[in-house]
């Protein structure tokens, strides 16, 4: 029997020896994309409406239901010309040291093969659906984020997509350049396009809502990058919420015998009302240890990124809301009267405090906590920002063994001070997570639905706190540049909550080393 750690990492993208798969769909309409197909007046050319073949819903059970028109259309040679083969290539740079301490740079490249296919033609273009994961290499190498012979800690400096015959096509003069339009991580799927005007799904998209347990489906792509094929299977289970990576949205689950390569290929059902097939889903991921089992995103939730070509607006997995004035408002309601106003960044714990004034207190604790109780960082967060910016960059303290050391506002050098405001547009995001999680808490006992949406919460902060390793290591260095030193002057955690006191009259509010008194202004004559 399958442990349940083998289950909890299951998934995984194909992504050795062009494992990548890209899937295109066609859509003219809002809610369904025909594209030109062959239609029979009067009727399906033999198989009844929703009768006979195993037809109980919208889906049939065997492929039977399959009408004649469609059939005579699928063995014409171009039945399956809209499916394409896409290749990926990347280059990255990898830094080290060479032997004399100078920075040596080394490129290595990387190559993918998947699948795509065309759903819309526009303005003499071409637009083709398939996954993000195909269509994007990660910006940056590191242990969530691999790219094969590439070592962690390496960035992209540059990468291409285009259509070839395949794996082996190595004539590049008739390859198709693609670009790409839209993608969407927490969903994998991407739109690209190609200034050609290619053969388009000839089917139109179908409900996946609709779908049902032992409907037969259909998957054409590229297994291996190797060759053109078509496989079927059956629909095992209609609901599978995929939250492994960085993916957040909704698959079914089919059985049908799909290799590296084949993401992104296009998932068909056969209609019972017209006996056509039907666009239902993009492959997008197999389960790990040779199961004959693969996850396949449900159409339903691709149709408007297809149609507006935008990004869904929901938010992806470790990412956060706008950081806005309302985001603020928020958070500093609800965090009065919290007694647990703890969060993570990155390994270190975080608290974040409301004060009398509208500003807020973000305190960054050292890796001794708690046995050394000093914050390694302390952070003013002004309300003084105008418009919709949700706050202002205060004053900052620096801790160490010996205390707090005070830096007024504007106090930092340039490359101090930029690392702090990003440092705080940290904070600001994890602490909004971290309350949102806190309500949830509450409310996860009531239903499944709260339970389920509690951990996506959870889920989310520990990926947001988990990207900012990097930024945690630049403020380690800076923190140990700026913390005091013996026989400077310390200061407690006290003055950080004490609104500051408004400058002396006829002289500037302390902006940092340099800043003198105002210039003396000319008296008003007496009248």
């Amino acid at each position: 029997m399958e442990q349940k750690s083998d289950v909890d990492a299951r998934r995984r993208v194909w992504m050795k020896r062009g494992a990548v798969a890209g899937l295109a769909l066609t859509f003219v309409a809002v809610t369904a994309i025909v594209a030109p197909r062959v239609q029979a007046r009067g009727g399906l050319g033999g198989v009844p409406s929703g009768k006979g073949a195993n037809c109980g819903g919208a889906f049939a059970d065997d492929f039977a239901a399959l009408s004649a028109v469609a059939r005579e259309a699928e063995q014409k040679p171009q039945s399956q010309s809209w499916v394409y083969a896409i290749r990926t290539t990347a280059t990255y740079e990898c830094l080290s040291y060479a032997g004399d301490g100078n920075v040596r740079r080394v490129r290595r490249k990387a190559l993918a093969h998947g699948t795509g296919f065309g759903y819309r033609q526009q303005n003499g273009e071409t637009y083709i659906l398939t996954n993000q994961h195909v269509a994007e290499w990660p910006p940056v190498t590191d242990d969530e984020h691999k790219v094969e012979d590439v070592p962690p800690g390496c960035k992209r400096v540059s990468d291409a997509l285009k259509i070839v015959e395949s794996e082996r096509d190595t004539y590049d003069r008739d390859d198709i350049p693609l670009q790409r339009v839209v993608t969407d991580r927490s969903m994998d799927m991407a739109v690209l396009k190609a200034h050609a005007l290619l053969p388009i799904l000839p089917w139109k998209v179908g409900r996946s809502a609709d779908l049902k347990e032992r409907n037969v489906v259909d998957v054409r792509g590229f297994p291996l990058g190797a060759f053109k094929a078509t496989n079927v299977g059956k629909v095992v289970s209609t609901y599978d919420h995929d939250d492994e990576k960085d993916w957040d949205h909704v698959d079914f689950v089919v059985d049908a015998q799909l290799s590296p390569g084949n993401s992104g290929s296009p998932v068909l059902a056969v209609s019972c009302r017209t006996g056509e097939f039907e666009l239902v889903g993009v492959y997008h991921a197999g389960y790990a240890g040779n199961t004959p089992l693969n996850v396949v995103v449900a159409i339903d939730q691709v149709r408007d990124m297809m149609t507006t070509l935008k990004k869904s607006a929901r938010r992806e997995r470790g990412e956060v809301s706008s950081l806005d004035r309302k985001a603020r408002t928020r958070l500093f309601s609800g965090l009065e009267g919290t007694i647990d106003p703890f969060f993570p960044f990155d390994g270190a714990v975080a608290v974040a405090r409301p004060r009398s004034d509208g500003a807020l207190v973000f305190e960054v604790m050292s890796p001794a906590f708690p046995v050394r109780s000093t914050p390694a960082l302390v952070v003013e967060d002004l309300a003084e920002g105008s418009g919709e910016v949700y706050g202002e960059l205060g004053r900052v303290w620096v801790g160490g063994r010996f205390g707090l050391k005070a830096y007024p506002k504007g106090g930092l050098d340039a490359d101090g001070q930029a690392l702090v405001e990003r440092v705080l547009d940290g904070l600001r995001a994890n602490a909004g997570l971290a309350l949102e999680l806190r309500a949830a808490q509450g409310q996860a006992s009531r239903d499944r639905e709260h339970y389920e949406h509690m951990g996506k919460l959870e889920r989310q902060l520990r990926r947001a706190s988990a990207a900012q390793t990097d930024l945690a290591s630049s403020l380690t260095d800076l923190v140990e540049r700026l913390s005091p030193k013996v026989g400077e002057a310390t200061v407690g955690l006290s003055e950080a909550f004490a609104p500051p006191a408004p400058p002396p009259a006829g002289k500037n509010v302390a902006q940092g080393p340099g800043m003198t008194e105002a210039p003396p202004q000319p008296e008003t004559p007496a009248r």
